[in-house]
C-alpha cells in the first residue's frame, strides 16, 4: 500500500551554524565520493559517553547525503520524499508551484496519473516528478526555439 507524505517528517531548515558545518561536511564527503567505489564506506560513529562504533553505509545513501548537505551549507529547507508516496492535490500543487485548480486539471486531462480514495486524489510523487520532468523539458525546447528566432532575427539577444 503506498505511503501518504503526511507520514512523513517535516521540511527541516538549517540554522546558521548547521549551514557552516553542513558546508564542511558536504566537502569531504564530496572528495570520498570523487574516488571510483564500489564497496560500501565504513563510517566511525563517536556518540557522547559510548565507545566508537564502525557501520558500513551504501554508497547511494552518501549521494543523497551530499546533496542533502550541499543544500543545507545553503541554508536550504531540506526534506525527503520517497519515491512511492502519496500526495494531496494540495501537496502535488505547492512541489510543482502552481495552483490546485491547475493541478486537478493536468489530472483531468489524463496529464498526470492518480487514483481516488472516495471523493480524494492521491498522486504517486514519482509521477508528479515524471509530470515535471516533461514539463522542465517542453519549458527548456521552447526556449530554446525563441532564442534561435531572436537571433534569426537579429533582435539582439
Amino acid at each position: 500500500m503506498p505511503t501518504v507524505l503526511s507520514n512523513f517528517p517535516e521540511t527541516f531548515t538549517p540554522t546558521e551554524d548547521e549551514s557552516i558545518l553542513a558546508r564542511e561536511s558536504s566537502r569531504q564527503l564530496t572528495k570520498l565520493m570523487a574516488v571510483k567505489r564500489k564497496k560500501p564506506l565504513r563510517v566511525t560513529i563517536q556518540p557522547e559517553g559510548a565507545p566508537d562504533e564502525a557501520i558500513s553505509i551504501p554508497l547511494s545513501a552518501f549521494r543523497v547525503l551530499t546533496e542533502i548537505l550541499t543544500h543545507m551549507a545553503n541554508g536550504n529547507a531540506v526534506t525527503l520524499i520517497p519515491i512511492h508516496a502519496e500526495l494531496t492535490t494540495q501537496e502535488a500543487a505547492d512541489i510543482l508551484n502552481v495552483s490546485r485548480p491547475f493541478l486537478v486539471e493536468q489530472l483531468e486531462k489524463q496529464a498526470i496519473p492518480f487514483r481516488k480514495v472516495g471523493t480524494h486524489r492521491r498522486i504517486l510523487f514519482k509521477d508528479l516528478m515524471d509530470f515535471k520532468q516533461t514539463m522542465d523539458q517542453n519549458r527548456l525546447r521552447s526556449l530554446e526555439e525563441l532564442a534561435a528566432q531572436a537571433q534569426e532575427l537579429d533582435m539582439g539577444y
